[in-house]
């Protein structure tokens, strides 16, 4: 398929297959489901990405890249909420089964440290590109800097070669690293996003979990009273508080308005009931003081920790923010995943969630060693490797059925795997402008951070979001992308 439009009626990635896989955590009981396969483009030699020849070992149906025995991998990893001791486990396993000697570097400077690298036609084999600083991927796919990935996808399963990897996966996750109608990036960790707070602190209060934005600024007001802030946000880094501000748009407005902003509509915001009324409720928690003092100034992790001292209500973030705050996290804190409340009138039930697949892997066009990079890749979708993730990393994955019964997963990290269950099969969602165009994701992270700080109002955030759609529907590359 050369198309980059979504394939899933309801914009959600696999629910069904997060269940089932939950069942083998021993967490949930489902029944056995059928699972729709994902799309993506096909094909492809090495040289077809490149335009040169690459180096290789013999070719096998167990080594179908023709990884050279005793070769070389340069991994690099954001090490961030995931760690990187998954990905050095990984590696060690890597190495044992194929004698290579692979470099590691963690880093949540991943441009910093990468950017010199591409610039100067060596980057490293593969890379983990997320966390604040990443390289954004519309920027590297337009660059040239890319591996399509159809061959990985289109190679036999580690665990049953007699399919494909691509269908072993979750369906619609996919998706989420295509650019311009080619899989470039492989979004390893199914993730959810939405608000968090403390079980111990809603049980000392005698607070219900709140289902509709009335209730949540109530209890926000309850908690101003007692000298606590009722919103944390990571103001620095405005990527956060959009959780919130994109996510209660989707479900005002339904699907249409999510796919709206996804197609560069040209009433996404301005003109837009949804819109309009979910940043003027947003708003609200600004202009009756209910943020968390100075939390504005904050880095994430610094606001995080404010938020697990007590000292907020609530916090906007995905499922990673868990593993993120293990060391800052009292051990009876008791931390809830909660879905964004709703406004009078929402087309999405409380239970609607922000659900896809995150943590984008990338191989680089000009890799050094692609048959090994391209195996690497290969085996993190397989049982062991995505079992050895979820133990390393308290997190599942995008592979189907692909943890151990034996994992135990943290109460956060469980309390994601209900609030799926709770979702139905019609009910998760997910933007795919942020990776479609960068530079709009970022100017409205920009007029958010504005609105947040009390110097721009509604009107002129709904003005500044859509003249950043508006500008990047003026890129002819843009007609490439659409949601149907």
């Amino acid at each position: 398929m050369g198309s980059t439009s979504a394939q899933s009626d309801n914009g959600g990635l696999g629910r069904r297959d997060l269940i089932k896989r939950s069942a083998a955590l021993g967490l949930i009981a489902v029944p056995t489901m059928s699972f729709l396969s994902a799309c993506a483009s096909g094909g492809g030699e090495d040289d077809a990405n490149t335009g040169a020849k690459k180096s290789k070992g013999p070719v096998s149906k167990e080594n179908p890249f023709g990884v050279n025995k005793g070769g070389k991998l340069d991994v690099v990893v954001f090490k961030g909420g995931y760690g990187d001791d998954y990905a050095k486990a990984w590696e060690a396993l890597f190495d044992k089964k194929w004698g290579t000697k692979t470099t590691h570097l963690g880093t949540q400077e991943i441009t910093g440290k990468l950017q010199p690298r591409f610039n100067g036609g060596n980057p490293p084999d593969v890379i983990d590109d997320s966390g604040a600083q990443q390289i954004k991927l519309d920027v590297l796919f337009k660059g040239g800097q890319l591996f399509d990935l159809a061959p990985v996808l289109d190679a036999p399963s580690v665990d049953d070669p007699s399919k494909k990897v691509r269908d072993t996966l979750i369906a619609g996750t996919i998706e989420q690293g295509l650019q311009g109608g080619k899989v470039v990036a492989l979004n390893y960790v199914y993730t959810l996003w939405g608000l968090w707070y403390s079980g111990k602190l809603f049980k000392e209060k005698g607070w219900t979990e709140p289902k509709t934005w009335d209730d949540f600024i109530a209890i926000c007001k309850e908690a101003k009273a007692d000298g606590i802030g009722g919103l944390a946000h990571q103001g620095k880094f405005p990527y956060y508080i959009n959780i919130l501000i994109m996510d209660l748009i989707a479900k005002t407005g339904g699907l249409e308005a999510m796919k709206a902003i996804d197609n560069l509509d040209p009433k996404a915001f301005v003109g837009s009931d949804a819109a309009k009324a979910s940043i003027e409720a947003v708003y609200e928690i600004v202009e009756k003081g209910l943020l968390l003092p100075g939390t504005n100034g904050l880095t994430h992790t610094e606001s995080q920790t404010r938020w697990n001292q007590y000292k907020a209500v609530f916090i906007p973030s995905g499922s990673w923010l868990e593993n993120e705050q293990l060391k800052q996290t009292p051990a009876d804190f008791d931390m809830k995943f909660l879905p964004i409340p709703l406004l009078p009138g929402s087309k999405l039930p409380f239970e609607a969630i922000r659900a896809g697949s995150g943590e984008p892997f990338i191989i680089p066009s000009k890799a050094k060693n692609l048959p090994e990079a391209q195996e690497f890749m290969r085996m993190m979708l397989s049982k062991e490797w995505s079992t050895s993730f979820a133990k390393e990393a308290n997190s599942l994955t995008i592979l189907k059925d692909g943890v151990d019964p034996s994992v135990k997963l943290r109460p956060g990290t469980q309390s994601t795997v209900e609030a799926v269950k709770a979702a139905g099969d019609a009910n998760s969602f997910n933007y795919l402008y942020p990776s479609w165009y960068s530079e709009m994701d970022v100017a409205i992270q920009n007029a958010s951070n504005e609105l947040m700080s009390k110097r721009i109002q509604p009107a002129e955030w709904l003005k500044r979001a859509q003249a950043a759609v508006d500008k990047a529907a003026k890129d002819p590359a843009s007609k490439k992308n659409h949601r149907d």
